[in-house]
């Protein structure tokens, strides 16, 4: 408990001291620092807020106290009792809304994503399911008011695909669409069979936070470059013209091929955009491996391999395997509405943050 409230205090000491330099003529007078003081302030806002009405709160509650104790009036401590039991009740509250606001943020929350969903175990049932994924994803991503573009796609020829990536932009889209990291598996009679027999397929997805120059910086000198002409549609420009890229990250042995863009100018942007975000990933994942062998997260290590969620189409359920969720609204959620398991898996992962916190100190403040 002290050591929370030692925390607390020093957010409202730091924060009294950015207000005064967003007054200093010298940090206004120098956009870049004015820029950084006031979205560090920015940030703390919420939490300091609720933490000086929670110091309210408890002043409150110890007044009524003193009241109850000391007063012979039926009447005035009949007021004070109604009112403490108001107040007990904001305290428990602010105190939930103060412990979920210290918990430590992923510094990718607010970052676009590059998101890769391969057909896996299951032929050509799973490259159809890829394809049903990537749908899902594109109509929640309408939902949420996100944009979503295809950048690269291999299909096959039922019209499924043995890989795609898109890109999703907007606001906080892996805060959200971090946890489908994982193994997908489908459960359903594919078209093709006659017998009506249910098939088991699965499909991987990946999500990637998007990285820029500054985020990670990649030695131009650690890439082999080649180029050749695209084997895709897109009429003579394209099959005329060595338009296509392929990148190779030689330290890690990343590749990334891209020949869905019109020009290769075009085509080595999208390849470098991605090549980054998989470098990235590969590093991040080492040190996710070290941590996950000493403590495994709440909603599981995020491995590819990993079985996350099932899709029982006969039943009409989808069964998220790390929070025991299932739900029977199949159809709803293929079409875009995945609010309800994101939000249970935020749930799920801010309550386990919330015990590791808590394993050292008491549950309130």
């Amino acid at each position: 408990m002290d050591k929370i409230l030692a925390q607390l205090d020093g957010l409202l000491i730091r924060y009294e001291e950015l207000t005064e330099m967003m007054a200093d003529p010298e940090v206004i007078g120098n956009t870049k620092r004015y820029l950084e003081v006031s979205k560090e302030s920015a940030g703390m806002t919420e939490i300091v807020n609720k933490y000086q009405r929670y110091k309210e709160v408890m002043k409150e509650i110890a007044d009524n106290n003193d009241l109850i104790r000391e007063s012979n009036d039926k009447e005035l401590t009949d007021l004070a009792k109604e009112e403490l039991a108001e107040l007990t009740t904001e305290q428990d509250n602010l105190e939930h809304e103060i412990m979920l606001l210290m918990l430590p943020t992923d510094p990718n929350d607010d970052k676009n994503i590059i998101m890769e969903i391969r057909g896996a175990a299951g032929g050509d049932e799973a490259s159809l399911f890829a394809g049903d994924l990537l749908n899902m994803y594109h109509r929640y991503a309408e939902r949420q008011g996100w944009q979503f573009e295809l950048v690269d796609e291999n299909r096959t020829e039922v019209g499924g695909y043995k890989e795609v990536a898109a890109m999703i932009s907007g606001t906080n889209v892996y805060s959200k669409l971090k946890y489908e990291n994982g193994a997908h598996r489908v459960q359903r009679v594919p078209e093709t069979e006659s017998q009506g027999r249910v098939h088991t397929s699965t499909a991987t997805v990946a999500v990637m936070p998007e990285y820029d120059s500054v985020d990670l910086e990649i030695d131009p000198k650690d890439i082999r470059v080649d180029v050749y002409r695209s084997s895709g549609a897109g009429g003579q420009h394209i099959n005329k013209t060595s338009s296509a890229v392929r990148m190779t990250h030689l330290p890690t042995g990343i590749v990334v091929a891209m020949q869905d863009q019109r020009s290769q100018q075009q085509n080595r942007e999208k390849a470098m955009q991605i090549l980054r975000s998989r470098v990235y990933d590969f590093y991040e994942s080492e040190n996710q491996s070290e941590y996950d062998a000493s403590r495994k997260s709440a909603v599981g290590t995020g491995d590819r391999s990993e079985r996350i969620r099932t899709y029982n189409y006969p039943q009409n359920r989808v069964t998220d395997h790390r929070i025991g969720l299932s739900l029977n609204k199949l159809d709803r959620i293929m079409n875009g509405e995945m609010d309800e398991i994101i939000d249970a898996l935020i749930v799920s992962d801010q309550t386990k943050k919330l015990e590791q916190i808590t394993d050292d100190n008491t549950n309130v403040l």
